[in-house]
């Protein structure tokens, strides 16, 4: 009885496999031939083009974290929006509905946050 080989997974299997082969050889070389040569400004932090001037361990306000989370939420909930606007014919108006009720309750989450002061920065 002959086994049937899927050519596909065969052809996948070996083009990962010839990948990270590349990938970890060029690592491996790029160790053992490259220069060595670590000076005062290679290591110190770059960030910007602007040289550090102080340490990075400071505390932030909690109003930083609280903008980050709003940002987190209303950027989640908007990918939403993707599918909707792909499949939007087909789900008529019960679909516009209940779209425009989740509308109505990012704008009330978004009208809390500026009323809580959440968005002001002093």
């Amino acid at each position: 009885m002959a086994v049937a080989v899927d050519w596909q997974w065969i052809n996948l299997l070996i083009f990962v496999v010839l990948t990270l082969a590349v990938g970890g050889g060029l690592l491996f070389l790029s160790s053992i031939l490259g220069p060595r040569r670590p000076l005062r400004e290679k290591l110190d932090p770059y960030e910007c083009g602007v040289p550090l001037l102080d340490t990075s361990r400071h505390r932030h306000t909690i109003q930083f974290y609280m903008v980050a989370i709003i940002f987190m939420l209303f950027d989640i909930e908007v990918v939403f929006f993707i599918p909707w606007g792909v499949v939007y014919r087909s789900l008529a108006l019960p679909g516009l509905v209940e779209m425009g009720l989740f509308v109505a309750v990012l704008a009330f989450g978004l009208v809390y946050v500026i009323r809580r002061g959440i968005l002001d920065w002093k």
